[in-house]
Order: C-alpha cells, then sequence, then structure tokens
C-alpha cells in the first residue's frame, strides 16, 4: 500500500469515529431537550449566525450544527481524496460516493426537524416518522462509512448470494438490528417526551404510545440478539477477523441489554442513554465489518474449500 492510500485509510476511520461522537452529540441534544435551542431558523440559529449571550439549550444546539457540519465537510474530504487517489470504478470511491449522497440527506432531515419544528417537546406522530428516517439513514451513512474505511484496508465487497445459509443469516440479522434501531429511537423519543419534557402519558395518547414501546423494544432486542447469534455461530469458519468481530458484536449486545435494562430501571438519565445510543452504533458498525469479513470473496473461497 502507497503512502497515500495508507494516508487515506487512517482518515477514513478517523471519519467514521467523529461521526459516531456527532451522533452522540445529537442523542444528547435530543434528550437533554435541547432541539429548540435555535429556534425554527436554519442554518441560523435564531436568526443570527454566531448567537451572544446566548441560553444553554442554545449553545448545546449550536454546538451540535457546528460539529455536524464539520462532518459534513469530513465526508466532503472522504469522497474527493477518494477519487484523487483510486481509480474510475473503484470500489472506494463508490462507498465515498454512497456516504456522500446518504451525509447529504442526514443534513436535510436535520434541517427539516428544525424547520418542521420537530425538536424539543413537539407532540406528533409526524414527529415519530421523521425520527425513524432520521436513525435510518443515519445507520445507512455508518454502513457506507464503515465499508469505505473497510475496503480502504483492503477489504472485500460482501456477496451474499454467494453465502448461502450464512449470507440469509447475516442479510436478517442486519435488516432486523435495523429496525430494532429504529425502535430505539421512538422509544427513546418517549422517554424524552415523557420524562425531559413531564408531558403525562395519561393525558397525551401519542405519548402514552411511545412510552408503551418500553415494553415492545427489550423483547425485540431479545429476538434480534437470537438472530445476530446464529449468524455469529454459521460465521465462526469464515476466518480470524470475522470470528474477532463476531465475538465483539456478541459481547457488545450483551452489554447494550444490561445497559437498556439500567436505562429503564433508572427513568432514562442522560448518561445512561447516551451510552446506550454507543453501544448500539458500536454493534451496527461491528455487524457490518462482520459481514463484510465474513462474506468477503477471501473468507467465501476459505469456507468452500474447508467445506
Amino acid at each position: 500500500m502507497d503512502e497515500r492510500r495508507r494516508r487515506f485509510r487512517l482518515y477514513a476511520w478517523g471519519v467514521l469515529a467523529y461521526n459516531v461522537l456527532v451522533i452522540l452529540w445529537g442523542g444528547f441534544v435530543r434528550a437533554s431537550g435541547s432541539g429548540a435551542g435555535c429556534g425554527s431558523h436554519w442554518p441560523l440559529c435564531n436568526g443570527v449566525a454566531v448567537p451572544r449571550d446566548a441560553a444553554t439549550a442554545t449553545l448545546i444546539e449550536f454546538a451540535h450544527r457546528i460539529t455536524s457540519g464539520l462532518a459534513l465537510f469530513s465526508v466532503v474530504g472522504l469522497i474527493v481524496w477518494a477519487f484523487r487517489v483510486y481509480p474510475r470504478g473503484h470500489r472506494v470511491r463508490k462507498g465515498a460516493a454512497v456516504g456522500m449522497g446518504l451525509m447529504v440527506l442526514e443534513a436535510l432531515i436535520g434541517a427539516g426537524l428544525v424547520l418542521l419544528q420537530y425538536v424539543a417537546y413537539n407532540v406528533s406522530v409526524a414527529r415519530g416518522y421523521w425520527m425513524a428516517a432520521h436513525l435510518f439513514n443515519t445507520f445507512l451513512l455508518l454502513a457506507a462509512l464503515t465499508l469505505t474505511a473497510w475496503w480502504a484496508s483492503g477489504g472485500g465487497v460482501p456477496r451474499f448470494r454467494r453465502g448461502g445459509s450464512l449470507g440469509i443469516a447475516l442479510a436478517i440479522a442486519l435488516g432486523s438490528t435495523l429496525i430494532l434501531g429504529v425502535s430505539g429511537a421512538v422509544t427513546a423519543l418517549g422517554d424524552t417526551l415523557a420524562i425531559g419534557g413531564g408531558i403525562d402519558p395519561a393525558t397525551e395518547p401519542i405519548v402514552a404510545a411511545l412510552v408503551g414501546l418500553r415494553v415492545i423494544h427489550p423483547l425485540l432486542a431479545l429476538a434480534v440478539g437470537v438472530g445476530v447469534a446464529v449468524a455469529v455461530v454459521l460465521g465462526r469458519k469464515a476466518g480470524p477477523m470475522a470470528r474477532v468481530f463476531g465475538l465483539g458484536v456478541l459481547s457488545l449486545y450483551l452489554v447494550n441489554l444490561a445497559i437498556g435494562l439500567v436505562n429503564v430501571r433508572l427513568m432514562a438519565p442522560v448518561g445512561v442513554q447516551i451510552f446506550h445510543l454507543l453501544t448500539t452504533d458500536l454493534i451496527w458498525i461491528g455487524l457490518v465489518l462482520f459481514t463484510a469479513a465474513a462474506l468477503g470473496e477471501p473468507a467465501l473461497d476459505r469456507r468452500m474449500h474447508s467445506a
């Protein structure tokens, strides 16, 4: 690997790590009820470029906008660098291009949440759908950035059709984890409204429905965990990298289940919510890496020879 590609590889992993931090800060904005800190203005904050003598909520939201803007520029740098270092049609170029598209969509969804005032303690069915779409796109963005970094490191492209039962199990694990993530985002919204906003579920049916997900979400997590465990067991012979990623995913999943129980027990304190979000993001990234390692061309070749 030449020096330019080595530096790009490090940069790609750095972009992924930075975007995880931005996601965590976004979670803090939601959990702390600071989403309306800049009013309904976007990209300005309360009608100005830089707020002065701002309240705490404004500073929190403004900081999120700054870090999100830097995340956008980091992905712009990723795609420009990828097109300079890799030839036409290379998988790294494609990964960076998909990441760029998803990052733009991420920014548009964020702007829509602000302009439509689906922030802070707003109670509406539409906000739930927007939150679900936001999490769905965020997971896809993380997957694109993860694969871009993985391919820049020499990893192969996962081939689900050639993977047989393992390919089916991993497709189910990825899809169900994505659904679980959306469920978690909507459940967290219910906690924000009921606990942070003090909105009584007895008088607000939408909040009552969101709070009701506290029961459904853990049960869904257990079911998805079984599916992930099956995929990890099936992929145990796919090579050392796959085994490492698989064990890492299972370990994080067990930790996350425990954090989820603590979160419910303690009535969703902000710090526990953010830690829960961190482990969720790491599980998703680990599952994407496990899939790429287990279903990449070299891994598939090893499985076929050992069968």
